[in-house]
């Protein structure tokens, strides 16, 4: 690289070529201790000096960085590349990634949207509760718009019993057990049938697990079941399966001589 004692014409100092390019000396200071763009010459002051070649390769550079590459895949895996094919291959990657980062703002926007509609309707600054409703939105829970009527106890209970790979289980298997019985109402089955009966402990099983045997949280399920928060689908989805689900448990608990509904569980 050669020096000069004073800026020679043809020359550009790094203030220069940061104006003209609106970009920052610090930039070009970082790109050259990044290998990837270095000035032509230094001044004998010391002063890094471009040539308008640098301009064209800090063109690119930028025009680069719009599509979203960073400064490493620029350096290492675009610069080096020499078939057009190659280049296609990297530039098809990066729409990809770009297409995820757009659908993951896309979801993160809606999750904004839903979190402040329930924020207003909580009417109270609770950031514990605001996190249990995100997760449940990064989760796809449709049952978020619930969480507002949580009082604490219950969230805490929630927060004990579940993290959010045990939670998305657990959510998933009342999901599938929901559609189980909407099928087996469709398919005529007695709720006193034997496969009623299988079915009915297998849900009460289900809420045992998500109360932990708690005689108190198991009425604020039942509350929390007759919420109008559900949407005119949920209400439907649930109306169906409830129409098993119900009597197929009153026989379960009939045959087993008790009713954990009524205060002493007989």
């Amino acid at each position: 690289m050669e020096k000069y004692r004073a800026i020679p014409q043809g020359y550009m100092t790094a203030g220069e070529v940061a104006k003209k390019m609106n970009v920052t000396v610090r930039t070009l200071q970082h790109y050259d201790k990044e290998n990837l763009l270095s000035p032509s010459a230094i001044s004998d002051g010391g002063r890094r000096l471009y040539t308008d070649k640098d301009i064209i390769k800090l063109h690119q550079i930028l025009s680069l960085k719009h599509l979203g590459f960073s400064l490493s895949d620029i350096k290492n895996r675009l610069i080096p590349l020499d078939t057009p094919e190659d280049v296609a291959q990297i530039l098809t990657e990066q729409a990809d990634t770009i297409r995820e980062k757009i659908a993951n703002l896309s979801q993160s926007l809606s999750e904004l949207e839903a979190l402040k509609a329930e924020v207003l309707e909580i009417q109270s600054v609770d950031f514990k509760k605001y996190a249990d409703i995100i997760v449940n939105l990064e989760m796809k829970n449709d049952f978020y718009r619930l969480i507002k009527h949580f009082d604490s106890e219950t969230l805490d209970h929630i927060r004990n019993r579940f993290d959010r790979e045990s939670g998305a289980a657990f959510l998933k298997k009342f999901l599938q057990l929901q559609d189980e019985a909407i099928l087996l109402q469709e398919a005529g089955v007695s709720a006193e049938s034997p496969q009623g009966l299988q079915f009915a402990k297998t849900y009460w099983d289900m809420i045992l697990e998500f109360t932990n045997g708690d005689a108190t949280m198991l009425s604020k399920l039942i509350q929390l079941g007759e919420n109008s928060e559900f949407s005119q689908e949920l209400r439907q989805t649930q109306a169906k399966a409830n129409a098993f689900i119900e009597p197929a448990l009153a026989a379960y608990f009939s045959n087993l001589g008790m009713n954990p509904f009524q205060e002493g569980g007989t």
